[in-house]
């Protein structure tokens, strides 16, 4: 039975990991670029995440088989090609991609990295496009101070069938949202933004309505008091 738990939980883990970062090519607020994985499973998972980049189709977006498209611009791209160039430089050991994909339009071939150390340019900035740092940890508060050593705080996820590990994390995170066991998913009940430097104030639920009303306040002297 334990084994069969972690198999489910590695098994959702890198399904969620690898939409996580690749929906929308990486072009999404909440792109999950930064992966940390637990030492005993990490050749595994990123072995696993370098397979699933591989089989994704690159082509036209109107195409149904494509899964895969273009990031916005030029200058989008280009900031993507020279921030893997810099993770190749930094010591990161680039797994699959890495490059442009053919010579049209601004196509990056799925890209993931293994060996990332949290000062690398890769894990610190945010890319808004498909590249992929894997790294390892070996327990629970070491991966929750490194997780919260950025700028950023928008979202998370944490994948696990301990439901102690996941309260324990989930309470610590610096992050406006929180996904356990799966990844963007939004609904209008549920508030969503951030913390630090990826915004204030919330989006969507009740917690939205503040941002569409104006408060106004009276203050009234009242010469004597009658109670």
């Amino acid at each position: 039975k334990q084994w069969y738990q972690r198999r489910v939980a590695i098994t959702a883990g890198i399904a969620g990991a690898h939409m996580g970062l690749f929906f929308n090519v990486g072009q999404c607020c909440c792109a999950g670029s930064r992966i940390y994985v637990q030492e005993s499973i990490y050749e595994k998972f990123v072995k696993k995440m370098v397979e699933k980049a591989e089989q994704r189709v690159l082509g036209d977006p109107f195409d149904p088989k494509t899964n895969h498209g273009p990031q916005i611009d030029d200058v989008q791209m280009e900031k993507i090609l020279g921030l893997i160039e810099s993770g190749k430089a930094q010591g990161a050991t680039l797994e699959t991609g890495g490059q442009r994909f053919g010579d049209k339009g601004y196509f990056v071939k799925p890209t993931v990295f293994s060996n990332v150390q949290d000062h690398m340019d890769i894990s610190t900035t945010e890319i808004f496009g498909p590249v992929m740092q894997v790294a390892s940890f070996k327990d629970t508060d070491e991966v929750i101070e490194r997780a919260n050593n950025t700028e950023y705080g928008l979202a998370a996820a944490v994948f696990s069938k301990n439901i102690d590990r996941i309260h324990h994390v989930t309470s610590a995170l610096k992050a406006g949202h929180v996904w356990v066991n799966t990844y963007n998913v939004l609904v209008c009940q549920s508030p969503f933004g951030g913390y630090k430097q990826s915004g204030f104030g919330r989006d969507l639920s009740e917690y939205a309505l503040s941002h569409y009303t104006e408060v106004k306040c009276v203050t009234t002297a009242i010469p004597q008091k009658n109670s």
